[in-house]
Order: structure tokens, then sequence, then C-alpha cells
């Protein structure tokens, strides 16, 4: 049953008008819930304040615009903290929802607030002094005095309950979905893309930010071992260059198979499903996420997919992946060389990922959304 008429205002400084490695995630995550939200619950009132909302937007949903600079950090910190509680009391919401670790300290009206993993905390080696410092302080605040909070995964959800002392039953679960864009390819497009690109005919892919979370120093090593069974292996690392990145291209020299790993930067979201659809496995060897998309968004495409069996990946996986522990270089390599070499093995792992990818969805997500919404009385 649908909750009567309510007026909700969205902090969303973190969507990003043009393409780029920061636009994914957590972008992703609250452009793809806010899209698919009046669908999910057509009696509510949705106003979203945000520095560039999307040229798409749902016409039932109210954008506007700041003209603060909030791409930079401590100038959305400023307007999350003083403007948007005000702009909720002036439009008299109900719900103020902040969609990102942080909510304001005055509150006006009932607050949720999206957590989407707490690797500042449980890994503080990764992240500048002041940006930790404030996740650090700030969440730990807003989770314990928010109304309600809203966790990526069940992982994420008991990271919160243990960390932060908040009781399990005011965490809800927002699965993130799968772009319907993001599909097999016929094959024939494929092999052009493989041409147009100057890749081999196959190839191991990783995508995501390239930083030391997504522990691609092991990765590498697992891949010069493999190398040594399959000279053939070529191994693919698209992303954006993230924080502390250096390790990851001194273990590349390091390696003695440089010539076989290429780094190709930022890939746009249009050509995202080519390069999933290309590979001939995916491989993600994080060693945290507060969800993971890429090995979701892999299965989506039909590509067999390798991960990590650390934090949330084995809910994003199922039993439809191969799942390695972070921290084994020999059994990744061992599982990446029974992917390449076995093609019904493939095969089987090709169809698990495409049943398991259509569990997610971002109407469901929206709809869970709204669950909590309606959850506040």
């Amino acid at each position: 049953m649908s909750s009567p008429l309510r007026r909700v205002a969205v902090g969303a400084q973190l969507l990003h008008g043009q393409g780029g490695y920061r636009s994914a995630g957590i972008h992703t995550y609250i452009q793809q819930t806010l899209r698919h939200l009046p669908q999910a619950d057509p009696e509510l009132d949705v106003t979203v304040f945000t520095r560039h909302a999307p040229v798409d937007w749902p016409p039932s949903i109210q954008a506007r615009s700041t003209r603060w600079p909030t791409e930079r950090p401590v100038f959305r910190i400023l307007w999350e903290q003083l403007v948007l509680p005000r702009v909720a009391r002036r439009i008299r919401a109900d719900i103020l929802h902040a969609t990102a670790f942080v909510a304001p300290v005055l509150r006006p009206c009932p607050t949720v607030v999206t957590i989407y993993d707490l690797s500042y905390a449980l890994f503080p080696q990764y992240f500048r002094g002041f940006n930790q410092a404030y996740l650090r302080a700030g969440t730990r605040w807003s989770a314990q005095h928010a109304t309600r909070l809203i966790a990526i995964s069940d992982h994420t959800r008991r990271d919160i309950q243990r960390l932060y002392d908040v009781p399990l039953d005011r965490i809800d679960v927002a699965y993130p979905g799968v772009d319907e864009a993001l599909r097999p390819i016929d094959p024939a497009a494929l092999d052009r893309f493989r041409r147009e690109k100057d890749l081999p005919d196959k190839f191991l892919l990783f995508l995501g930010t390239l930083e030391p979370r997504k522990n691609l120093v092991t990765l590498i090593e697992a891949f010069a071992r493999f190398k040594r069974e399959c000279p053939d292996g070529q191994l693919v690392l698209a992303g954006g260059v993230g924080w502390l990145a250096d390790e990851v291209f001194a273990a590349i020299e390091s390696s003695g198979v440089k010539d076989s790993i290429v780094v190709p930067g930022y890939v746009r979201a249009e050509e995202k499903a080519l390069w999933l659809g290309s590979a001939t496995a995916f491989v993600y060897p994080s060693i945290y996420e507060g969800f993971g998309l890429p090995p979701l968004e892999a299965m989506a495409c039909g590509t067999p997919v390798i991960v990590s069996d650390a934090a949330s990946l084995p809910e994003v996986a199922g039993d439809a992946g191969i799942s390695i522990g972070p921290r084994d270089p020999i059994g990744w390599a061992q599982a990446i060389q029974r992917v390449w070499v076995d093609q019904s093995y493939r095969a089987e792992l090709r169809e698990r990922g495409l049943r398991q990818s259509k569990k997610f969805t971002w109407l469901e997500t929206a709809r869970q959304t709204a669950a909590t919404y309606q959850r506040i009385t």
C-alpha cells in the first residue's frame, strides 16, 4: 500500500554533470535510484537539490540547482550543513534524505542517510587526512542520529551496526541495480570493438578505479604466475587513476609481464558494455567493497567473473562467480587459468552470471528506498 503524499528533500551534490571516473559509483546509485522513484512510489513529492541535474530527469521530480561550486569538497560540506536544512524547511519537507554518508547537524525533519561503505574507517591509510577525519566523525554522528539508514549491502549494514552500535532494525538495505543498457552484445559487434581498440581476441579485464583498495598488486602477481602456464594471456586494467595509485604502476613495471598489461584509462559509460562483453573473464580482487557494482555489470553482459571473497562481494556474485581470497595470488592464478582454458566452464559461468544479474534492478533499489521513507512515521 502506498503511503500518503509525502514531500522528500534530497541532498544530492555528488551527482556529476559530466562523464569521468568520479561520476561512477555513488553518482550512478543516486541518479538511478531517484530516476526510478516515481515508478516505485507515485505518492512521493521529491525535490532534489544538486549542482548538476541530469538532462533526462523524470518530469515528476523537481530538481533545483545550487550556485555554490560544490564540486569542491569544502563547499559541498558547507552547503550540506548550512543550506540543505534551510531549503528543506522552506519546501516543508516531511523527510530529508542525505545521499552520501553525512547528514546536516541541524535537521528540520526526520532524516534518512545512505552509507555506501566504511572503507574510510576500516582502511584509513587509503584516505587523505581531512577526508578521512570528516567521514569518520560525520558518518558516525549521522548514523547515530538519523531516523533511518540505508546501506547498499547486508555486509555494509552489519559494519554500521558493529562500528557505530546502531540497531540493525534501524538500517535498511537497498541493493544497487544494473543499467538496462548493460546486456550481452552481438559477437560481431564485439569483434569490431576489439579491432578498434587493438585488443586481443582473449583478455582478462579489471574495470574500476586504480587505487590500493582494489588490490591490483595481488592481481598483477597472480597474472604473472598465470602467464608462466598461458603465455598468450593479456590483462587490461581499465578505469580512472585514483589516490595512491603509484604502487599499481610500480607493480606493473616490476612484474616481468608489463608488455602484456594494458592500462587504457577511463571507460566512457556508452562503451562499458563493449569492454565488459569483449573480455574473456572479469577479475575483481578488491579487499573491500560496500557492494561492488562492476562484477554485477560484467555478469549482466555475459562475462564470467572472478572476485575476492571479501566484504560484500559474495553477495554480488552469489554462486555465479568464482570467489578467491584477496591475498591468495596462487589461488587467483589457478582460477584465471581454469576460466582461460576451459570454454565449457566459461559458458556455464556465463549462464549463472546472467541469472544472478537479473536479481538486481534499479526499480527494486527505488522500491527499497521508498519503503525506508514509508517506515518513518
